[in-house]
């Protein structure tokens, strides 16, 4: 089965063709980074402008890159949600005048749901012969498994016993991880997007202790950033760790009317005197204390459910430093982590391919009145 995916969900347009939803023909993105970095963040309604302009160039060059007729296309699928608004009804309106005008079977896709399903995809070039069925072949995740989601607007861990099932474990009271990576790197001003920003200058931090031969740790320790560890659930709460890193940025020192100052701005305001904060420095603890929280309770999940699996999803998957650390919990219990390629774990039309093929090789579809739901969730279970 070959399908057409296509992605519009936020700042990326992107159109993918995927066999099978694991082997790659094609997959083309437009990115709006450039666009939004004036900004330092994304503008809606002008990501909804250029959605429109690039939405036929990037179809147009998936078709042109899988070297594929519309007579070899078995279906079309898009994303419904969840995102901005505007965004999503470009791509979805696409999707579905495209289904009709070539008579194609037609599903909306979770955008959640195919961060999950990108952890299914081949690399370009790994096509090789392979049955339509949306059961194991060699190479996919294993069930059951948790997921851990992060991205700029979520960050969840969710139980998968199965393809289509999904049970909610925990997520974030307040700030998503990529959302306070966005909204720390625009304290620090590193720019955005936020993630790649930070890890950047936390690479940049402990190269100099390598240089120096002092140990990783000094950097990713430097400041005494707290934890919401919220015991006794899996939920993550990360709007203190901004406020710290607020107060830390900006040396706070106390008024002249002699308030109260926080322990963190205290800290702040000692840095300053010292010709301090150190950007990067600060960048790495910072990272560290996402990181640390994240793989902790993944960890302490995959042990309670018993997995022998976990997978990574979203945006922030492609943190290298949360990549090592799961790790490093993981394989002494000897949970297997995976990930997709950096490519695919930022927003693009390949996951969108793949999470349609195992909605419709068990022959679901969805009708041409489909709308856009900019609030979708996954379609969790209860407990």
């Amino acid at each position: 089965m070959l399908v057409l995916g296509i992605e519009s969900s936020c700042d990326e347009t992107g159109a993918a063709l995927v066999k099978d939803g694991r082997y790659i023909l094609s997959n083309s993105v437009a990115s709006q980074i450039e666009i939004h970095n004036r900004y330092g963040g994304v503008v809606p309604e002008v990501a909804s402008r250029q959605q429109l302009a690039t939405i036929i160039p990037v179809l147009e060059i998936a078709l042109e890159q899988a070297g594929c007729s519309w007579e070899k296309i078995d279906a079309v699928a898009a994303t419904y949600g969840p995102g901005l608004a505007g965004s999503l009804l470009i791509g979805l309106t696409v999707g579905k005048t495209l289904a009709l005008a070539h008579n194609l079977p037609f599903l909306g896709v979770n955008h959640l749901e195919a961060h999950i399903y990108a952890n299914w995809l081949r690399k370009e070039g790994a096509l090789t012969s392979s049955s339509a069925h949306w059961s194991y072949q060699e190479g996919d995740p294993i069930f059951p498994l948790v997921c851990l989601i992060v991205s700029g607007a979520h960050s969840e861990l969710v139980f998968v016993p199965e393809h289509g099932h999904y049970q909610l474990l925990g997520r974030t009271r307040d700030d998503a991880a990529g959302e306070a990576f966005d909204k720390v790197a625009r304290i620090l001003g590193l720019g955005y997007p936020g993630g790649p920003a930070i890890q950047k200058a936390a690479q940049q931090a402990e190269e100099e202790l390598l240089w120096q031969q002092k140990p990783l740790t000094q950097a990713r320790n430097s400041y005494r950033l707290p934890r919401a560890w919220l015991r006794g659930c899996y939920d993550f709460s990360f709007s203190g760790l901004k406020t710290a890193m607020l107060h830390l940025a900006e040396g706070a020192t106390e008024n002249n009317n002699g308030k109260q100052v926080s322990h963190y701005t205290r800290m702040g305001a000692q840095a300053a005197q010292q010709g301090m904060p150190n950007v990067a420095l600060l960048a790495s603890s910072f990272q560290e204390a996402i990181v640390d929280v994240l793989a902790v309770k993944t960890r302490l999940a995959a042990q309670e459910y018993g997995v022998k699996q976990v997978v990574l999803a979203g945006g922030v998957a492609a943190n290298t430093s949360l990549r090592a650390r799961l790790e490093q919990e993981l394989s002494p219990l000897h949970i297997h982590l995976s990930f997709p390629p950096v490519s695919f774990c930022t927003d693009n039309a390949a996951m969108i391919a793949s999470a349609a093929f195992f909605h419709l090789s068990r022959g679901e579809q969805h009708g041409l009145d489909l709308d856009v739901q900019p609030g979708l969730s996954l379609p969790f279970i209860k407990r």
